[in-house]
């Protein structure tokens, strides 16, 4: 099998195969690395996942993109070691179940591709005997998955920007109370400001001799992990061949990427739900063809996702014909009624997020905390278009209620249980920086920390 290549959505860069696209992080041209040709899947091999671990199905699927540049036995060895937690696929009612992706050591649906991301790039600078620094902005969950899985690893600094006002205290200090190699910076402003400032030091000339790369989900080593859990959720409660209904809450649209990255290398899904909470330019863009990225985003309790201008869009316009560049200009329209015939999205409200927080618990004894009650109800508003016709249907769970306690206790009155790795953070002290909105001022930082080292 040939190495795989990976192009620019933005069509001005050099192919690269996968090793050297993860390095490179966003491309020269400020596009997002896509494969050149997804790999495929035969339906007979989808069909062996059934009796494999989660860490042989992660093999299996990511050796498609990694033949010729990790060996089949290092990468399987390598997936071991990333994937030690469980999956767990809940059953509500019927054939429907929510998938918790929230059983890593950061509580967050994250950790699957963090983690796996950290032993690739710690591989890689083995190989190479090189330094860099990772840049990554957070809206609330990257951060501290990224700190954690690159924490202490050979070769790589990580530099962390977060939205100070719009994270929660146990999200912040799962990344604040790391030292070594991982330095984060509190942003006075949205996460839209911290993704723009990490966007425009890769593309600075005067930070050009300083080796940097990403793992924000603009990585595309962050997005192909994110594939792995749709074909283990289908190995597990579909039939061989029968498409699935997959819900997926979305802010940067990485994760919903990973859904659709599986869709292209075969796996049979009949819809891919994709609600949004008030930052809804996706499902407008959805309903009319016309693309309004929203400045500033909206702070909403689903704080995750207050993205007013998703990166990975350009991804999806491009795997549906189209061209988006990085400031959400299209210069060339996808193909809207494939897309519409793929893809379902609304808006939910804050106020919904909560009742909906509440009628699951109450109907079902099923905690969600926001980001899940988005997904489940987006899983309502289409269930009012279309038929579930008996098929599974996985709603992701993609963070433990316990990084929310207030507002799980303001909701229903109880706070969640807290896992122990996450009591012990919080007894922890923090250490960050702290700067305003202003990329100036971060450049400066970057070339005062980064530079003489």
């Amino acid at each position: 099998m040939a190495t795989l290549s990976f192009r620019s959505t933005n069509g001005q860069s050099p192919a690269l195969n996968l090793r050297e696209a993860m390095m490179t992080g966003q491309a020269p041209d400020r596009g997002l690395y896509l494969p050149e040709k997804f790999p495929v899947l035969a339906p007979a091999e989808i069909a062996t996942f059934a009796k494999l671990p989660y860490h042989e199905i992660a093999a299996r699927v990511l050796s498609r993109f990694t033949e010729g540049v990790v060996p089949a036995t290092d990468l399987a060895a390598l997936c071991r070691d990333a994937y030690d937690f469980e999956v767990p696929l809940e059953k509500v009612y019927d054939r429907v179940h929510v998938m918790r992706l929230d059983r890593g050591p950061t509580a967050s649906f994250k950790d699957f591709a963090a983690r796996m991301m950290a032993r690739l790039f710690g591989r890689f600078l083995r190989e190479s005997g090189r330094q860099l620094t990772i840049l990554t902005a957070t809206s609330g969950d990257t951060g501290s998955a990224v700190a954690h899985a690159f924490h202490n690893i050979p070769g790589v600094r990580v530099i962390v920007l977060f939205p100070f006002a719009e994270v929660s205290m146990s999200q912040r200090k799962l990344m604040t109370t790391l030292r070594d190699n991982v330095r984060t910076i509190a942003i006075d402003g949205k996460f839209d400001d911290c993704q723009a400032m990490v966007k425009r030091a890769f593309a600075d000339p005067a930070l050009s001799h300083i080796p940097l790369s990403s793992a924000n989900s603009i990585n595309i080593g962050r997005l192909l992990p994110q594939s792995i859990y749709y074909f283990y959720a289908a190995s597990r409660l579909a039939q061989p061949g029968e498409p699935l209904v997959f819900c997926v809450p979305s802010g940067n649209f990485g994760d919903m990427m990973g859904a659709v990255v599986a869709r292209q290398m075969g796996l049979p899904v009949k819809k891919l739900v994709v609600p949004v909470n008030d930052n809804d330019a996706f499902p407008r863009f959805l309903a009319t063809g016309v693309y309004q990225k929203i400045e500033p985003s909206r702070n909403s309790v689903s704080n995750a996702m207050n993205v007013g201008h998703p990166s990975n869009l350009a991804r999806l316009v491009a795997v549906y014909g189209g061209r988006m560049d990085e400031t959400g200009k299209i210069h060339q329209l996808p193909d809207l009624a494939a897309m519409r015939r793929d893809l379902f999205s609304s808006s939910i409200s804050d106020d919904r997020t909560r009742a909906t927080i509440r009628e699951v618990w109450n109907q079902y004894q099923l905690l969600l905390e926001a980001h899940g009650a988005v997904a489940w109800a987006g899983f309502q508003d289409w269930l009012k278009t279309e038929s579930l016709n008996g098929l599974p249907a996985v709603i992701l769970e993609t963070a433990d209620p316990a990084k929310f306690p207030e507002e799980i206790e303001k909701t229903i009155g109880f706070a969640p249980d807290v896992p122990p790795a996450m009591t012990a953070t919080n007894q922890l002290p923090e250490d960050f920086d702290r700067l305003g909105a202003d990329y100036a001022a971060f450049r400066d930082y970057l070339l005062g920390r980064l530079a003489a080292s």
